[in-house]
């Protein structure tokens, strides 16, 4: 999901932007750049290396938690549930266990509902119950934090994990709360202005794993 600087959704949702795990509702890319035109700044990852960084994040969450045991992958709507299954895939196919996933939509768990008209982006779904398990939670971008604190108070609500951890694909700073993430596929400096956009075969209708930064023409602002 990606989310906007004031902690409101970017208007958004193909792609994933200048935000942290908070959804987009419509589009593909935040505007939190207003009415500026956004250029192509750098490539994050092509398909290649975002395999890489999966695979790498799939063995830390083992390694983390002395093996998959227990071990929950719960992906936040939208694209949370995609990565959130390529890892579990992952783990299986070097531990030969099926680790469960689940999703989650946060909207009516967001700090800022009552500032905006609420969007559900999916079904929450988790296949077992949570309690005493590890939860790790997968997000694609992590911004301001709003939206895994939103993603707390989401899953606690199903029980009471045993721990809760974080996966993110892009940790871009910016943060407004005092979370941060325990497997992490790149650290992404960023301008709060710029565009993180992630795009995935299977939520994008594209031939090719990509994620890419924008931001406005004419440089940082």
């Amino acid at each position: 999901m990606a989310e906007s600087p004031s902690g409101a959704p970017s208007a958004a949702e193909n792609i994933t932007t200048a935000t942290d795990g908070e959804a987009a509702p419509v589009g593909g890319f935040s505007l939190s750049t207003s009415a500026a035109a956004t250029v192509f700044r750098t490539r994050v990852f092509g398909a290649e290396d975002l395999h890489r960084a999966q695979t790498r994040i799939a063995h830390e969450i083992v390694e983390r938690n002395h093996g998959p045991r227990d071990v929950v992958l719960v992906g936040l709507h939208h694209r949370g549930p995609e990565i959130a299954q390529r890892l579990a895939d992952a783990i299986e196919s070097f531990e030969g266990v099926s680790v469960p996933v689940g999703a989650l939509d946060v909207a009516f768990y967001r700090d800022d509902i009552g500032l905006r008209r609420v969007q559900p982006l999916g079904p929450t779904e988790v296949p077992v119950d949570v309690t005493g398990r590890v939860v790790v939670l997968v997000d694609d971008v992590l911004f301001t934090g709003r939206t895994i604190r939103a993603a707390l108070d989401a899953i606690t609500e199903l029980g009471r994990p045993r721990s809760i951890q974080l996966a993110v694909l892009i940790d871009r700073g910016h943060r407004e709360l005092p979370i941060r993430a325990d497997f992490v596929g790149k650290n992404l400096p960023t301008a709060e202005r710029e565009d993180v956009r992630v795009r995935l075969r299977e939520t994008d209708d594209v031939e090719e794993d990509t994620i890419e930064l924008w931001g406005p023409d004419g440089g940082d602002e």
